[in-house]
């Protein structure tokens, strides 16, 4: 009995042992498991990294594909668009070209005025000056003086409205003009009190007894119009348009008139009278054009300074001829009246940002938005148009007074800036 209970004993012992020699090498195998379940993530970022050979090729081919669309989309490119001026921090707000078409200034919510060189439209690159505003100025038109080698700034500021006046240290230093600094001429400030300035332009005033010096015109968000002597910055004439605020007003080319697009329907002209010295004698009101049934949003001059080009929130365009004899009451006469080839969804007619007449007066430049279109002067008949000539509204549009080299050729070339942070450069539509 006691052998049999011996036997059972050990028998028991042995199969125990038995059980946990087989549990602890369980538990070993999963030990090291483990172990080398640590230690995988090397060896699996090695995996990795040798695997991320493919998936940088196909990297390369996912590259590949969007260069293939890029080349699609430089095609489907607006035929009339022949460059982008780069480089601009912020919001480019407005743009003028020189007298000769070879230099672009530019104004930017970055602080900077840029002038470019425009030697060929086509480059790849272009060279440019570099105008710093003091602190706190955010630059909102520019106009050339002279011969190009002075810029007028429109500056804005939480303390008013200025003028600056930047000129070369050697405009006539050759290959050596990039390297120059430019040199403030003359500042005037709070020039419409607290109001901003809205527009500026430039003319060289060649009418009558004026002997050819720049003249500028500035407008406020208000009612106010001032007339300065571009060389010296003396402040020439003032006029009040008394039409609630002011839209725009602009010069004719010739220096005689001063027109202004306002609140109200009707457009007022004054004329510039200057004394046999050359100095302006007086700005007075001429003319009234009358016709349009709501707001007159941009006009132009064309470039003989015999008529004027009006775009309103009527949804019409009018061309007026101002060549009248007013000192007998002869009333300016509408030459043509085209209807805004623009609709909403709901087909009502939309208005016109801003217009721009070529140096030749044959073409008509329009803006609405981020739209850009080219209207026969003659006709009213649209041109062209690009329906997305930049990624954000356009701020402003100007033509360069000459035709500029494109790849060897000579093409008359229209300037339009925009929010998106650039100025695009477009060659002329044949009529």
């Amino acid at each position: 009995m006691e052998l049999t209970i011996s036997i059972a004993v050990v028998s028991s012992l042995i199969i125990g042992a038995l059980i946990a020699f087989i549990a602890f090498g369980s538990y070993i195998r999963k030990r090291k498991s483990e172990v080398v379940s640590i230690a995988n993530p090397a060896e699996t970022a090695a995996a990795n990294l040798k695997n991320s050979r493919p998936q940088q090729t196909k990297k390369y081919q996912s590259k590949h594909h969007h260069s293939h669309v890029d080349k699609d989309m430089n095609k489907r490119h607006h035929p009339l668009d022949l460059n982008t001026l780069k480089g601009h921090g912020d919001s480019v707000n407005g743009l003028c070209f020189s007298s000769d078409g070879h230099s672009l200034a530019t104004a930017c919510d970055d602080g900077v005025v840029r002038v470019f060189k425009l030697d060929d439209a086509s480059s790849k690159s272009f060279k440019f000056m570099r105008i710093n505003l003091p602190a706190g100025g955010h630059p909102i038109a520019v106009a050339f003086d002279d011969d190009g080698s002075s810029v007028v700034v429109a500056s804005q500021s939480l303390t008013g409205a200025s003028l600056f006046m930047y000129g070369e240290d050697n405009p006539k230093g050759g290959d050596k003009r990039q390297h120059f600094k430019p040199e403030l001429k003359w500042e005037q400030h709070n020039v419409h009190d607290k109001k901003y300035i809205i527009t500026l332009f430039a003319t060289k005033a060649t009418y009558g007894a004026a002997d050819g010096s720049t003249i500028i015109a500035s407008s406020s968000e208000g009612t106010d119009i001032k007339l300065w002597h571009g060389k010296s910055g003396k402040m020439l004439g003032f006029v009040d348009t008394n039409q609630l605020k002011n839209n725009m007003a602009t010069v004719s080319p010739n220096g005689r008139f001063i027109a202004a697009a306002a609140f109200t329907a009707d457009v007022k002209v004054w004329e510039i009278v200057y004394s046999k010295d050359s100095s302006v004698k007086e700005v007075t009101k001429v003319m009234q054009l009358k016709g349009h049934k709501s707001a007159v949003t941009w006009l132009s001059f064309t470039p003989e300074s015999e008529r004027i080009i009006t775009a309103s929130k009527d949804g019409s365009i009018r061309i007026w001829n101002i060549n009248v004899r007013y000192h007998l009451d002869e009333d300016p006469k509408t030459l043509k009246v085209f209807p805004i080839p623009l609709h909403d969804l709901k087909g009502t007619s939309l208005h016109y940002d801003r217009l721009s007449v070529s140096p030749d007066g044959k073409i008509l430049a329009v803006t609405h938005g981020s739209l850009l279109q080219w209207l026969s002067v003659e006709t009213g008949e649209v041109l062209e148009t690009a329906d997305k000539a930049h990624d954000g509204d356009i701020t402003d549009i100007a033509w360069a007074p000459k035709p500029i080299p494109v790849g060897g050729k000579l093409v008359s070339i229209l300037a339009s800036s925009s929010v998106d942070k650039k100025v695009k450069l477009w060659a002329s539509p044949t009529l």
